[in-house]
């Protein structure tokens, strides 16, 4: 018929099983689909498994020497879990010390989505450029074996599609040289829809009155004649509306330092666009983060810089001959890298009560506050509505696991 909106209203869901989090991230991408992921706070990952990649040379061809180095690999990662189930056992939480792990431990998920985006994903995994990583490829030829016998209708068109594994960064790469990877600091704002207060409370008053901007513009001048806090006033209003449309016709635009072991945390917020990095070419293996906790704890420390250090010296031994789509398991959780995303308010909003709870894992609370105090220099209004929900509405939805910040709240006011 020309159009696929049809097959959207066939759903499917899929229980997903020792994959690993480059199956993870790659997925989740897909911003219409729908996951459900294990919390990884609480979990010990000494026993999870992880993924061995059948070893090819700088052609893509199977390495002549597959058996030596696949043994190798397994010691390698054997003693990543190991110094991981180490520093756990010296007292540090499994929340910090996963930060050691590689990004070749296994996970399971269950996934949800309709007709249209499964054959997108198929297509995707396994005749884009990222059928060069064996493990999507290997999935995406699961997901079609699958489809065949449950969603018949998508194979003459998964069978039509032609294979194409550029990149899209090749014209870039041809003109210009790759710069050294530098991981800022801290969330930066890049852009922001200018006057972002009165654009809220502008699109409030149109919104309800059917009005052009222009008559809105005198309207509010009107009110904040009849008093001078009606803006302080509106947006508290539009805040703690059911429906805050208003909030999504402003946006804005982060760059943002994390480390793969939280990225999964920012990702999972589905309305918001995400730019994260692709796993090739390799990132700089040295930029990497060490959790406090870790700091505080010599022993701890000592065993987890040794890993850190061990995991470059056999990733280099590597390079010198491995595909480098078979190396993307080196990456530890603590690799850090910069991400670009842009948001609505009402996500920013969203993000902000669940994230700057004092609940939350410590690097995402950070990051969420550097977000938050971005946004306050230029949308001071706004600002005040973002942070958990303990300071922006006097709530908490902690119960007994409540970190006792609303009782001092409640008790000053």
């Amino acid at each position: 018929m020309g159009h696929k909106s049809i097959i959207e209203h066939d759903y499917l869901i899929f229980g997903l099983c020792d994959v690993t989090p480059i199956v993870e991230q790659t997925i989740i991408g897909t911003r219409l689909s729908s996951f459900t992921i294990k919390s990884r706070r609480e979990v010990d990952f000494r026993t999870v498994g992880f993924y061995i990649p059948k070893f090819r040379n700088k052609e893509g061809i199977e390495h002549k020497n597959i058996s030596e180095i696949t043994e190798k690999y397994k010691e390698h990662m054997q003693y990543l879990f190991d110094s991981y189930g180490e520093i756990v056992d010296l007292g540090i939480s499994v929340e910090d010390a996963r930060f050691i792990l590689p990004y070749s431990y296994h996970s399971n998920i269950i996934m949800g989505l309709d007709g249209r985006q499964l054959e997108k994903m198929i297509i995707s995994l396994t005749k884009g450029n990222l059928s060069k990583i064996q493990e999507l490829k290997e999935f995406g030829e699961k997901l079609e074996e699958i489809a065949k016998v449950y969603v018949p209708y998508l194979t003459p068109g998964l069978e039509k599609t032609e294979e194409n594994l550029d990149s899209g960064f090749e014209y870039l790469e041809e003109m210009t040289k790759r710069p050294e990877i530098k991981i800022i600091n801290e969330p930066k704002l890049i852009s922001y829809t200018p006057n972002c207060d009165d654009v809220i409370i502008k699109s409030y008053i149109m919104y309800h009155y059917q009005c052009s901007e222009e008559e809105a513009e005198k309207i509010l001048k009107d009110l904040e004649k009849q008093d001078k806090e009606v803006k302080d006033k509106l947006m508290q209003i539009i805040l703690h509306k059911d429906e805050r449309r208003e909030l999504e016709q402003t946006s804005f635009t982060f760059q943002i330092p994390i480390s793969l072991s939280i990225l999964t945390h920012l990702t999972r917020h589905r309305m918001h666009s995400l730019l994260v990095p692709e796993f090739l070419p390799m990132w700089n293996m040295k930029n990497f983060i060490i959790p406090d906790t870790i700091k505080a704890n010599s022993k701890a420390l000592e065993i987890y810089e040794k890993a850190v250090k061990k995991n470059i010296e056999v990733y280099e031994e590597f390079k010198d001959e491995i595909y480098e789509q078979d190396l993307i398991y080196f990456y530890l959780g603590a690799q850090m890298l910069n991400v670009t995303t842009t948001m609505n308010s009402r996500t920013l909003q969203w993000i902000s009560r669940m994230r700057c709870c004092n609940k939350a894992q410590w690097q995402i609370r950070q990051i969420a506050w550097g977000m938050v105090n971005e946004v306050k220099k230029v949308a001071p209004l706004l600002g005040k509505g973002l942070g958990p929900t303990c300071m922006t509405d006097k709530y908490c939805g902690e119960g007994k696991e409540s970190c006792g910040l609303i009782e001092k709240i409640l008790a000053r006011d």
